[in-house]
């Protein structure tokens, strides 16, 4: 029996990067010209960590363990 290591499913990652880029950055552009930098900074940086869990997931899946995809805790 292979060990199973808990991740979040990919589809939280794309529902928060929908929000982010539909709602939260067009909202900063149009109210707050300062913060603009940061909220890119943001989606960028839940964009690295998606595909920095997808590589380790890669990984995990070569050296035989599962992958459990977590809705919730």
């Amino acid at each position: 029996m292979s060990k199973q290591i808990p991740v979040p499913a990919h589809v939280h990652y794309e529902m928060l990067l929908q929000l982010l880029e539909r709602q939260t950055f067009p909202a900063v552009q149009e109210h707050d010209f300062s913060s603009r930098t940061r909220a890119q900074e943001l989606i960028t940086a839940v964009r690295k960590a998606l595909s920095l869990q997808e590589q380790l997931e890669t990984e995990w899946k070569q050296r035989g363990f599962e992958v459990d995809y977590r809705w919730t805790s």
